[in-house]
């Protein structure tokens, strides 16, 4: 009887659809969706009154855990996932939260496909059916040198597939210091068994020799695989096979070269003051049959693979059948052509590309705009809570120049009360969500990967965050 009691408190799917927060939620979502969320959550108490976690509980108390349940349930599914973040860990390109940021010119172009029909694979000229490669293989051609070009959804598949396309079921030699892991579990091994190329290991971690490769080359090879170990660098007693020794190899035993360079950059970073980071176009120049790249790093573009190189080798890969489950659309193709012609004119880069416009801005300027903000900051004079302005280090991220530390300026945030994790977690809560970053009792907000436009974002979110305000010195 105690339990019938009990659950004759329970409400009834009608009084909760009734209520006013959750008719109102018939205006964005179908009210038989709604009385299904309203069901489920309602058989929900009933098992939590029957396990004895809710004995006693009233009904209007009842009432109001089903409803705000409902209500949180649509309020997940309406809302977007996927939003804009204000960048302030100082990562330029931080992978987790979507690694470049792309160009005025590339998200106009984007807009501009993606609410209509596209010449993606219609000939203007003729009519008939066209290659949507052909939107963006001159460019690639122009800007690499490289005779022809293919695109496909990462730098992972486009390692996959020219693999597969050149060395299926055949040996392909990689130094054993090249064999590397990047984010997310990429693994070369793992992608060189997917691939159905047999790997075989040349050389030593730490030193490896032509002479290694040319011992292993047999009558089985199908490819040398070259690997920029672009996260990480072995330094002190080493030795490696340059690219253009290899190539020479490849040429004399007839054996391709497939050289996987990670990031790929079109222009000398060096140009912007920036640390060397290889170059697309030395790799051709080099001789290598295939070159692969990812289009969403220091290229600035969207998330996209690139394989450039000889004219027959990339037909080749053109003809798998992987390429069809591997090829990008309209809007990446949109955005990486937009993203490409950038590169036409390098004097305007620093001012049309995000991506080197980030790495390369004078520390003075990130300064300048953290001492504004600061003295903005300094008017709220919150109790506990103290911003400064501090020196601080960036990085490029995505592994690219993965030992370089830039300088920066960050707004460095510390309490009085201890830990800023607190803090952080609603700075991140925020719309728009801010990510900074902490290091032992201080939260930071690097400058360098924050744009002009955000900071007055980050400002207000620091003042929501931290309730009134905020004291500065």
């Amino acid at each position: 009887m105690a339990e019938q009691a009990n659950l004759s408190v329970i409400p009834s799917v009608d009084s909760v659809m009734a209520g006013p927060e959750v008719r109102a939620l018939w205006q964005c979502c179908d009210k038989p969706l709604v009385a299904r969320f309203a069901r489920e959550e309602i058989d929900a108490v009933r098992q939590s009154i029957l396990s004895g976690d809710a004995i006693g509980e009233s009904r209007d108390t009842l009432m109001a855990r089903v409803t705000r349940q409902v209500c949180l349930r649509v309020a997940r599914l309406t809302e977007p996932g996927l939003k804009r973040v204000v960048n302030a860990t100082g990562i330029v390109l931080h992978t987790n939260l979507g690694r470049a940021p792309l160009a005025d010119a590339a998200a106009r172009a984007v807009a501009g496909i993606a609410s209509g029909y596209s010449n993606l694979e219609a000939d203007l000229v003729s009519g008939r059916r066209g290659s949507r490669t052909a939107l963006v293989e001159e460019l690639l051609c122009v800007l690499t040198g490289a005779e022809a070009a293919a695109v496909v959804n990462n730098n992972a598949a486009a390692v996959l597939l020219a693999l597969n396309t050149l060395c299926l079921g055949k040996e392909a030699l990689v130094s054993r210091g090249e064999l590397i892991e990047i984010g997310g579990s990429f693994r070369i091994p793992e992608i060189m068994a997917r691939s159905g190329a047999v790997m075989v290991e040349v050389g030593t971690t730490n030193r490896t020799h032509l002479r290694d490769f040319e011992a292993a080359l047999t009558d089985r090879a199908g490819l040398m695989l070259a690997v920029h170990p672009s996260n990480y660098k072995v330094m002190g007693f080493t030795a490696a096979v340059s690219l253009a020794e290899l190539v020479a190899l490849g040429n004399r035993s007839g054996v391709a070269v497939v050289h996987d360079l990670g990031g790929g950059a079109l222009v000398d970073m060096r140009e912007f003051g920036l640390p060397h980071e290889p170059l697309v176009s030395d790799s051709v120049a080099a001789g290598a049959h295939v070159v692969t790249f990812s289009a969403d790093k220091v290229l600035g573009g969207p998330q996209a693979g690139i394989l450039v190189g000889r004219r027959d080798a990339i037909r080749k890969i053109r003809q798998n059948p992987l390429m069809r489950a591997l090829r990008c659309g309209k809007l990446t193709y949109a955005a990486l052509a937009a993203t490409l012609r950038l590169f036409l004119n390098r004097r305007e880069l620093l001012r049309t590309h995000p991506v080197l416009a980030m790495l390369a801005e004078p520390v003075s300027n990130l300064k300048r705009r953290g001492r504004r903000s600061l003295s903005r900051l300094r008017q709220l004079n919150e109790n506990g809570l103290r911003v400064e302005l501090v020196d601080s280090v960036a990085r490029t991220g995505s592994g690219a120049m993965p030992l370089e530390e830039i300088a920066s300026a960050a707004l460095c945030v510390s309490s009085g009360h201890g830990s800023v994790a607190g803090l952080a977690a609603r700075l991140r809560a925020n719309d728009p969500p801010v990510f900074g970053y902490v290091q032992g009792d201080r939260l930071f907000l690097d400058l360098r990967t924050v744009a002009a436009g955000e900071l007055g974002l980050v400002e207000a979110a620091l003042r929501r965050a931290a309730g009134n305000g905020v004291e500065s010195t």
